[in-house]
């Protein structure tokens, strides 16, 4: 199995590499863009067919390692 892992600021943090793109988008006339937040994905392959087993172990990850849940939200995705 593979999960894909979507790490992201929280609302209300502040954002330097999202505004810095949201500023960059306006100046290149893409004027309709109302906020941009950065974040990273992480895929993990897995050695199990239990997409529940999965879906604990790679929360464990992300609760241990991938994310900082003080600042970030993460969603996963089991495939």
């Amino acid at each position: 199995m593979t999960a894909v892992v979507n790490v992201f600021l929280k609302e209300g943090v502040l954002d330097p590499q999202g505004k810095a793109a949201h500023h960059a988008l306006n100046s290149l006339g893409f004027a309709g863009v109302d906020d941009v937040r950065i974040g990273k994905q992480i895929i993990v392959k897995l050695d199990t067919a239990d997409k529940a087993v999965a879906e604990a172990e790679v929360k464990e990850m992300c609760e241990t390692l991938l994310a900082n849940t003080v600042i970030e939200d993460y969603t996963i995705e089991i495939n």
